[in-house]
């Protein structure tokens, strides 16, 4: 069953500077309530049942902005509907690439569409801000998990055991908000429950001394999270670990300067083989559809990030704002499932292009709205140019309606077992003893089997088709910005795609744009901290 976060009790995280993301010091929850509806920590913690709360409260973070979903925002400064961390994962993973750009002129959005941003982008600064809010509550959570603490509590034997694998669970997100601040802005301060409470800036690591701490973390998992496919729906276990070292070791070489392919290799054949979890042998289109989490998709979903139409009410945060965001122009919105569109997001003509044509018809998953839309993109702020994506909807699988029409039920696959067979050959084919071509092959053929889509043989699979089989398999699913970067096409002029660097046709842009820049209120919370090269405080 999904998980209901819509019962979250208020855990009060009075973070000092929560309105400089975090990051101007850590107080992680020690300071004096100001009404009677906050509460501090310990008191909090005295009720039972609180501990799956704070857990949930991790996991809600994932889609909602704040604990009444788009209302009351976890972090000051920035929307309860703008800051939710899957939001701003699409923003930042696929507004700077080739498979969408957004009409919207908000603020410094329109600088996402370009690789034009700057350090006073406020939405790079409320990724940052997300992913260590996420961080602070999974630190405060592991504070008063100690045995110590349980222990004074009066925890009994069987709250504690349950309590261990929600303490692994906690570990894992929290090395997910590290991930992503690793890859997105590289040096970034390392907090943990070890660290003191109060007042203090804490040190920039860099980026290499990140991926060790992520590593460690994840290896260490292996003995504390729940055993592959015995956890909770929407819950992460072992195998969601053994995915994101699989994606640490495939990306190490920009991260640490040391290529890592052949332990990237090793992690996902033990996922493929050992793991329980099974490629979902469905029409691709289910596994974007309204009942994901039933109609066999489910299978090889490791790590979704779960939406409810009834139980999360999200309307501008996660799926809402995908599915919303992508419909406009001529696209009837109660088809898709839902009660309107925003006129927001399409792709570009370069991922269309990735397919053999532009109806789904020799590629299944090549899912794209033509009538009345342009292939090229004239003008950024015209909805109707460019071709509308149709890869999510708000029906299941049959085409009977979802729960509700305004807020969507389908899950977000944040990590699936398809990406796990694209990790395997791509390792394989950039030379890890570990993998097999032939069998690279085989599960490469599986996804276009699956799709209705041409097999390939071994002389087909090279670097280069593997990275546009990654935006057929997995385009809008907040990997692009990732891929490109490992395959040296994000920045710089050897792959270009319409809008980038400003220009319609497209234009080179500087390297340096393959990191984020630490965002500006970030390092005016913290003066201790470094920008990247190449940009200007």
């Amino acid at each position: 069953m999904k998980i209901a976060f819509k019962n979250i009790s208020y855990f009060f995280l009075l973070i000092l500077g929560l309105n400089m993301a975090l990051t101007s010091c850590t107080n992680d929850l020690e300071v004096t309530p100001k009404d009677d509806d906050e509460f501090l920590s310990e008191t909090f913690f005295e009720n039972p049942e609180s501990y799956k709360q704070v857990l949930a409260k991790l996991y809600a973070g994932l889609y909602v902005g704040g604990n009444d979903g788009d209302g009351s925002a976890d972090i000051a400064g920035i929307g309860g509907d703008f800051s939710s961390y899957l939001r701003l994962l699409f923003v930042v993973q696929e507004f700077p690439t080739d498979e969408a750009i957004i009409a919207w002129a908000d603020g410094t959005l329109p600088t996402l569409n370009t690789q034009n941003w700057s350090p006073a982008n406020e939405f790079l600064a409320g990724t940052f801000s997300r992913a260590f809010y996420q961080i602070s509550v999974a630190n405060e959570f592991l504070r008063q998990t100690t045995d110590e603490k349980l222990n004074s509590r009066g925890v009994d034997a069987s709250l504690k055991a349950e309590i261990a694998t929600f303490r692994a669970e906690a570990r894992f997100l929290r090395a997910f908000s590290y991930y992503n601040l690793m890859d997105l802005f590289g040096n970034v301060p390392i907090t943990t429950e070890n660290d003191p409470v109060g007042f203090f800036y804490p040190e920039q690591k860099t980026r290499a001394e990140v991926f060790a701490f992520i590593e460690s973390e994840l290896k260490d998992l292996d003995n504390s999270l729940a055993a592959s496919r015995t956890n909770e729906y929407g819950r992460v276990d072992k195998t969601a670990a053994k995915f994101l070292l699989a994606q640490i070791y495939l990306n190490s070489k920009v991260y640490t300067g040391t290529e890592r392919f052949n332990e990237a290799g090793t992690v996902c054949a033990d996922i493929i083989n050992n793991s329980g979890y099974t490629f979902a042998n469905v029409p691709y289109r289910y596994l974007f559809s309204a009942d994901n989490n039933t109609n066999g998709a489910q299978n090889e979903f490791i790590f979704p990030i779960v939406s409810d139409g009834n139980a999360i009410r999200a309307t501008g945060g996660g799926m809402s704002f995908i599915l919303h965001a992508s419909i406009g122009g001529s696209m009837d919105a109660a088809s898709r499932g839902m009660d309107g569109g925003w006129q927001g997001i399409r792709t570009r003509k370069e991922l269309v292009q990735l397919f053999p044509d532009a109806t789904a018809t020799a590629d299944k998953r090549g899912t794209f709205y033509t009538d009345g839309q342009t292939l090229d993109i004239a003008n950024v702020g015209t909805f109707t140019n460019g071709y509308a994506v149709t890869k999510y909807i708000n029906k299941k699988a049959d085409g009977s309606a979802a729960q509700r029409n305004d807020i969507p039920d389908t899950d977000f696959p944040m990590y699936r077992l398809s990406d796990v067979y694209l990790m395997y050959a791509e390792a394989t084919v950039r030379g890890a003893s570990s993998g097999n071509i032939a069998t690279a092959v085989g599960y490469i053929n599986q996804l276009r089997d699956r799709a209705d889509a041409a097999s390939i043989s071994a002389s087909d699979l090279t670097l280069d088709f593997i990275l546009d089989e990654r935006g057929r398999e997995l385009f809008w699913e907040c990997h692009r910005r990732t891929d490109l970067i490992r395959f040296g096409k994000f920045t710089g002029g050897s792959k270009i795609w319409q809008w980038k660097g400003g220009t319609a046709n497209g234009s080179a842009t500087e390297s340096y744009r393959d990191l984020m820049p630490i965002p500006s209120r970030i390092i005016q919370a913290n003066p201790t901290l470094e920008q990247n090269t190449g940009y200007v405080n």
